[in-house]
């Protein structure tokens, strides 16, 4: 049977994050547009039917003061508890690591279009991954501390690329993306033109094709989901 993920859509306005997600994710994927105070539902409501969570990118920061940020986070600490397994990409990974008790900072600068990032160490959400691998990045926020308890799973000169606190993980880079939203992110960014440019101009053939590569966590994700055996009840 197909696994049912649900997605929750952080993003502001009409962005690529649903179909980048709906696109990497062989399953049974339910959307709930979190930034407008859709949230699926508690993990403990007859209506709960999800085996996996994936939460999107956004172009809030995850220490904003907004209504919806502040419901989803109560709801994720449930969702936690219950040993459901999450994947957190980029707001993503800075909010499971902030709702968990990490620490997210503004870097006051951007990291801004394909990077090179290391992977510390084994974990299957990286199976058949180099040590080094290749994958788009925007943002200018960051895990300055990970969660207590959690496992540092990749880092890059700017800081946490990826961990995980139980059955929950973060990463910061974005694998989902492809060429055309890289470019729709960059041209939206208010930057110098000749950053802008620079990073356009590293959006080619051979960057897009290399960073296909990080596509793998999505695969991995769903083998983590198939093989998840919960070691907590349902709160």
């Amino acid at each position: 049977m197909s696994q049912r993920i649900a997605v929750v859509d952080a993003s502001l306005g009409d962005t690529p994050a649903e179909a980048n997600l709906r696109r990497e994710l062989d399953a049974d994927v339910t959307v709930f547009k979190a930034s407008d105070g859709d949230l699926p539902p508690s993990v403990s409501s007859p209506d709960w039917r999800f085996d996996g969570v994936v939460i999107s990118g956004s172009q809030a920061a995850v220490y904003d003061d907004r209504e919806w940020i502040h419901e989803l986070t109560d709801w994720f600490r449930r969702v936690h508890e219950a040993d459901v397994p999450v994947l957190g990409i980029c707001w993503g990974h800075q909010f499971v690591a902030q709702a968990l008790g990490g620490r997210v900072v503004d870097m006051l600068e951007y990291e801004l279009g394909y990077e090179s990032i290391s992977r510390l160490g084994e974990d299957r959400l990286f199976d058949g991954l180099p040590t080094e691998f290749v994958s788009f990045e925007t943002h200018s926020d960051r895990v300055a501390e990970v969660p207590p308890g959690a496992t540092t799973l990749a880092r890059n000169d700017v800081g946490v690329q990826a961990f995980r606190v139980g059955s929950a993980y973060g990463i910061q880079f974005h694998p989902e993306y492809d060429r055309q939203t890289a470019e729709w992110v960059t041209e939206g960014k208010d930057l110098p033109d000749e950053r802008i440019q620079a990073v356009l101009d590293g959006i080619n053939d051979e960057n897009v094709a290399t960073a296909r590569e990080a596509k793998r966590v999505f695969d991995n994700f769903h083998a983590i989901v198939a093989g998840h055996q919960p070691v907590r009840s349902r709160v």
